[in-house]
């Protein structure tokens, strides 16, 4: 089964920072008004440069080739294990004070539902993925099914 979700942060995120950089261009346009040029240009980069780490800052959840990818994380998924999808109560417990320091997070604050993906490999130190989503039933289904047909093979 092939899944792939990207978590994009939220809308709300843009909005806020360009209201911040439109105060910060205020601010330098009020104190060197002579030099309106380049206080567009440092205002451009400034615009770049949110763009480029708000793109950085959004995953992407990929199930393909039974192979599970997370960001910049992979592991095939006959080395997956039990799956749950969490609900907002549940994800803040698992990451917060039922958390195990081994396990590979990929958290974004700006999700509040995740999936747990217990880990089978011996070799991995990580006793389980814990990953944001905003479709944590529709994930785990498709882990699921990824690990079925993993076992078939």
């Amino acid at each position: 089964m092939e899944y792939s979700e990207r978590l994009y942060v939220p809308l709300r995120w843009w909005v806020q920072g360009i209201m911040l950089i439109a105060t910060f261009w205020l601010a330098l346009l009020v104190a060197v008004p002579e030099n309106e040029g380049v206080v567009w240009i440092i205002t451009g980069f400034v615009v770049a440069l949110m763009a480029v780490l708000y793109a950085a800052y959004g995953a992407v959840v990929r199930i393909s080739d039974d192979v599970l990818t997370v960001g910049r994380a992979r592991i095939e998924t006959h080395h997956l294990g039990e799956v749950e999808a969490l609900d907002a109560e549940r994800t803040r417990a698992v990451a917060g004070r039922e958390a195990d320091a081994r396990a590979h997070l990929v958290l974004r604050p700006y999700l509040k539902r995740s999936v747990k993906i217990a880990v089978t490999d011996p070799s991995d130190p990580a006793p389980y993925w814990l990953v944001s989503t905003r479709h944590p039933e529709k994930l785990a289904a498709a882990l699921r099914a990824a690990g079925a047909s993993a076992e078939v093979r």
